[in-house]
């Protein structure tokens, strides 16, 4: 039994902050009150602190970098107060897998790296479930996953046969626990879907009563076609929408403020996802110009060591200085880890157009870089839109060289708090209800999320910009700041 003692409390329902005790016994909140005389295991001073609920990034991709396995315990979400991520995003789920092959998450780490000894949905949550992990995981199924298994890597649409199998898939895939589907449309083997093919799966989502997650196909020019897409879809099948990373990339804005005007015209049940940081994490293919970013990892290496292709290449590509460009993650190659691409261009003794194609035949276009491209101000001011929900982007990776302490990593939900209480963008209980409670209204969690009687105790205490403690399932897992090598984490089923 664990008393929480005088904290502010802000129960995630948008009520404004109170102060009370608060007592825990195993996993559930048993009671809130004013308890002077209670005894119990542990004792925590609130001292002013503020008692939120376990934050909600519903946006994670630490399955797509399989750092979930690698990495069990994730404390670089613990350590920021997020105690349930969501993976399967943006088109690529480590499950169902008709073959064994992990080929969709290639692009972002070295599939070699784990055994996989799964196929269905409920096959890879058991055998996740039985390792031991520090924060709960729930996932979607990945669009691309399932097609390219289908397809056999074929860039085109499903016959009709063909989508039927895939629906059937699909439908099984929630059936076994999975919370919905996510497409990613700018990626190279999702990027011409069909219309009628989104459709067909926002039916799905809708007769299911799961959510459609969606990497837009164009986040620049073409930003407006792109969300105007995405609205067409969510009138036309009714389903729960959310767009993954919608973000003002510097050079867009006016696109990215009619996008946001669009979403609030329309009043459908679309949310989407940002971050309050200025850097986006890019895996390296991203950089190659549109007619290259085709088929398979290696077809795109094949383009770049070709001397025509590479000279058409160079002339297309845009590395600005090289110093906002940050090597993130290079799967065995981690001494690159932490550098910019200025300072590896230089090691290499080349340009920066020839340094980032060295990177990539380097990496076998296995990197992910982190890239300032994102209008920091416009940012922000889009996080206090109704239907925005905050969410990182990024997975809880290796502890190696500088870049683990990017922000994107260890503070997006300590720093967007700190941004609602020092501009007042908005109060404090808005802002904890946009990262707790909205998102688990969204993807059903029904026992998370607030800070009520009888809930799971999923909490996390804030103060001066910083997580003290971060309980998840009544256990704590950070204590002063730190990870105290408590794995109390859950694998999440839709239908458990």
């Amino acid at each position: 039994m664990i008393l929480i003692r005088d904290a502010q409390i802000v129960d995630g329902t948008g009520k404004p902050p109170y102060r009370a005790d608060l007592l825990l016994n195993r996993d559930k909140i048993s009671a809130i009150g004013s308890f002077p005389r209670q005894d119990a295991d542990k004792i925590i001073n609130g001292n002013d602190a503020y008692l939120l609920p376990g934050f909600i990034d519903t946006d994670t991709g630490s399955d797509h970098y399989l750092t979930i396995f690698t990495n069990r315990d994730q404390k670089y979400f613990l350590i920021q107060g997020v105690t349930t991520i969501i993976g399967g995003q943006c088109g690529s789920s480590l499950a169902p897998l008709l073959y064994g092959s992990l080929e969709s998450v290639r692009k972002w780490s070295n599939t070699d790296s784990i055994n996989v000894n799964w196929h269905t949905m409920s096959e890879f949550l058991k055998n996740l479930s039985q390792s031991k992990i520090g924060v709960n995981f729930a996932t979607l199924t990945g669009h691309s996953t399932v097609k390219r298994a289908l397809t056999g890597n074929s860039l085109r649409n499903l016959t009709r046969n063909e989508l039927e199998v895939f629906k059937k898939i699909i439908k099984d895939s929630f059936n076994q626990g999975s919370f919905g589907i996510s497409v990613g449309l700018s990626y190279s083997h999702s990027f011409k879907t069909s219309f009628s093919e989104l459709k067909a799966l926002g039916n799905l989502a809708k007769a299911e009563e799961k959510i459609f997650s969606i990497h837009l196909r164009n986040e620049k020019e073409d930003l407006v076609k792109s969300v105007k897409e995405v609205i067409r879809l969510a009138r036309e099948t009714e389903a729960k929408i959310i767009i993954n990373h919608l973000r003002p990339i510097l050079g867009f804005e006016k696109e990215f403020e009619e996008a946001l005007r669009l979403l609030d015209k329309a009043n459908l049940d679309i949310h989407f996802g940002s971050y309050p940081s200025d850097t986006s994490i890019v895996s390296i293919y991203m950089f190659l110009p549109e007619q290259f970013r085709k088929g398979k990892l290696e077809g795109m290496l094949k383009a770049i060591r070709n001397s025509d292709s590479r000279r058409k290449i160079r002339g297309e590509l845009n590395c600005h200085s090289g110093k906002e460009i940050i090597i993130a993650h290079a799967p065995n190659q981690e001494y690159l880890v932490g550098k910019t691409l200025k300072e590896f261009a230089e090691a290499q003794m080349v340009d920066l157009e020839e340094g980032i194609l060295r990177l990539m035949e380097i990496t076998n276009m296995r990197a992910a870089l982190f890239y300032k491209n994102i209008n920091i101000d416009f940012a922000i001011e889009s996080l206090t839109h109704k239907k925005a929900l905050v969410a990182s982007s990024s997975p809880s990776l290796e502890e190696t060289a500088r870049v683990i302490a990017h922000e994107r990593i260890l503070n997006t939900f300590p720093k967007f708090l700190e941004i609602a209480l020092q501009t007042k963008i908005m109060p404090i209980e808005k802002a904890v209800q946009k990262i707790t409670s909205v998102p688990a209204r969204i993807f059903g969690l029904k026992d998370r999320g607030e800070i009520k009687e009888g809930m799971i105790a999923d909490l996390s205490l804030y103060k001066d910009g910083k997580i003290i403690n971060t309980f998840v399932n009544g256990k704590l897992a950070v204590d002063g700041g730190e990870f105290n090598n408590n794995f109390t984490g859950e694998v999440l089923n839709s239908v458990l």
